[in-house]
């Protein structure tokens, strides 16, 4: 048994390392705190190392924030979707 203890304790440490990551995998995906910080540190290895791809990124990043366009003021557009002009 004094033999197998060196063993058992090692396994016990891995087992609990690997509950706390899952653990802590799972409240990150949860609560959805990775998101910018990952896209930041993601962000600036692609500048260093791969200019066209940052590039590509910002351009990427500014069509998404774009807005859609919106009715005119008088709402034709609208009425002439629902089918009353």
């Amino acid at each position: 048994m004094h033999a197998l203890f060196p063993y058992l304790a090692l396994l016990g440490f891995l087992a609990a390392v690997l509950g706390f990551f899952t653990w802590l995998a799972r409240r990150i995906r949860r609560r959805g705190t990775v998101g910018g910080d990952m896209s930041g540190a993601l962000a600036a290895y692609e500048e260093a190392f791969r200019a066209t791809s940052h590039a590509s990124h910002y351009e990427i990043r500014a069509q998404a924030q774009r807005k859609a366009p919106t009715d005119s003021p008088d709402g034709w557009r609208r009425r002439r979707r629902l089918g009353k002009g």
